[in-house]
């Protein structure tokens, strides 16, 4: 499995998410790829997932079907996010 963060650099949220990031990569040694909605990778991502909202993180498997999603709320507890990316 893997973890996607969809979000916009230099919006109010960046800094939150890019401490989020930060933290999660620190502690748990585990990565979330960075997607930026400014771009068409990130508009793509959105609309294949019916994404509404930023920042987003989603869960994948590794064959891209969807498993868990947040949306502008807050984040998941770090070793919750952790335990989706063991499998």
């Amino acid at each position: 499995m893997k973890a996607l963060m969809l979000y916009r650099p230099n919006s109010e949220d960046s800094r939150r998410v890019e401490e989020y990031i930060h933290d999660f990569r620190r502690t748990q040694r585990k990565d979330i790829d960075l997607i930026n909605l400014n771009t068409r990778e990130g508009v793509a991502t959105a609309s294949m997932y019916d994404i509404v909202r930023n920042p987003s993180l989603l869960i994948l498997r590794d064959d891209g079907q969807l498993v868990k999603f947040w949306q502008d709320e807050q984040f998941p507890l770090m070793n919750e996010l952790a335990s989706y990316l063991i499998a």
